[in-house]
């Protein structure tokens, strides 16, 4: 295995505050948060499409895209910190991929519950996509196996020019299986129109293959048109479904869902949620079992719940601002309770759980410049499943 390198040179500078990064407190006594990555900190320029997970041992891997210039297509690595103790503090940052003169977009780990791996994905140029994985808890990482061969699986049905995964997290479904949702586009930079489909590994990351495409621009549900599918995120129920949620600009504004007995084929009961606002943004879900802190099986949600205008994006685009949580205790079928985490601009969020249900959202926080998305910071939140359930 070879330990990929660490900026040491440039994190070295950094203070004790960014190697070993304290907790503030807010209002709620419930709520904690801290700046993992701000932007314009002399190595990037800024940081977005946060991720995270936790290990089989208990350790927290938040990573993300760290882009040199703005924009989807800049120069872009990919950075990960670690945190041993619950999040009470970060390791500096660590290069899980230095892309050189290349853009590396939307990365998607996994925790192995089974073999301890940490599985990671990622895709360079919007064309290729490639595997790692960590065999020591996240500390180093193989060299990139290029995995773009299931993607080619899609070309007859679907002719794309750009591909992704996720981004967020990955899941492992109670049987092993590993399960990343993807897109596709034939639009290029535009990234639209396009599609979503899953692929998978039931090998623990050797071999990938692809499932069903589950929608594509122009088809209908429920009497809608779909417009431009994207990032998706996936849950597996507690009755053991595959639900995936997602990201479009369709006219009903409210996320669209389906659900998959083995998270690959068959896709039905596609519908629009109503109780999930959809101002074209990317959302995490998160299946949190019941613990001796909760004693009910949960699904978390967290996305922008907003649909104003203000700032006069592009339609069908809304501001991405009041970040907000949600819970449901019936597999995704309603939702019963919402607390705002950031009622500010913010953007994309991941979600991840310590055993003891201690629950953590890893997101973008603010920044809107000339009618523009460009994150200050990425922010992590720290709580309990009772702070998003109190009135």
């Amino acid at each position: 295995m070879t330990h990929l390198p660490l900026r040491s040179m440039l994190f070295f500078s950094l203070s004790l505050f960014v190697i070993l990064s304290p907790l503030q407190h807010s209002q709620a006594d419930d709520l904690q948060k801290t700046v993992l990555f701000e932007a314009r900190d002399g190595l990037y320029h800024h940081y977005r499409i946060p991720g995270i997970i936790t290990t089989k041992q208990g350790t927290l891997l938040a990573y993300c895209e760290a882009r040199k210039a703005a924009g989807d297509w800049a120069n872009i690595d990919i950075l990960m910190r670690r945190s041993t103790d619950g999040g009470k503090t970060w390791l500096a940052p660590q290069t899980i991929h230095d892309a050189k003169e290349n853009t590396v977009n939307n990365v998607v780990a996994f925790a192995d519950t089974q073999t301890e791996q940490v599985h990671l994905l990622y895709c360079e140029n919007y064309g290729r996509c490639f595997y790692i994985d960590s065999k020591d808890d996240g500390k180093t990482f193989s060299k990139p196996v290029e995995i773009t061969s299931v993607f080619e699986q899609f070309r007859k049905e679907y002719d794309w020019n750009v591909i992704a995964t996720g981004p967020g997290h990955g899941i492992q479904l109670q049987n092993g299986r590993l399960l990343v949702p993807v897109w596709l586009s034939t639009g290029g930079k535009k990234h639209r129109p396009s599609s979503v489909a899953t692929i998978f590994s039931d090998d623990h990351g050797k071999t990938w293959q692809r499932g069903d495409i589950i929608v594509k621009q122009g088809d209908i549900v429920a009497g809608e048109t779909v417009v431009n599918p994207s990032e998706t995120v996936a849950v597996q129920l507690f009755d053991n479904q595959v639900l995936v949620n997602i990201r479009t600009e369709s006219n009903p504004h409210r996320r669209l869902v389906a659900v998959s007995d083995n998270g690959a084929t068959n896709w039905t009961s596609k519908h629009f949620d109503d109780q999930l606002r959809e101002p074209v943004c990317m959302a995490s879900i998160l299946r949190l079992p019941a613990s001796k802190s909760q004693p009910r099986n949960a699904i978390v949600f967290a996305n922008p719940d907003n649909l104003e205008n203000k700032t006069k994006r592009r339609k069908p685009n809304r501001d991405r601002k009041n970040l907000t949580l949600q819970v449901s205790f019936d597999d995704c079928q309603t939702w019963a309770s919402k607390q705002v985490l950031e009622p500010g601009i913010s953007g994309y969020s991941d979600l991840a759980a310590l055993p003891d249900g201690t629950i953590f959202c890893f997101y973008e926080d603010g920044g809107f410049k000339n009618n523009g998305y460009d994150t200050t910071a990425l922010t992590i939140a720290r709580f309990p499943l009772k702070w998003i359930l109190q009135d």
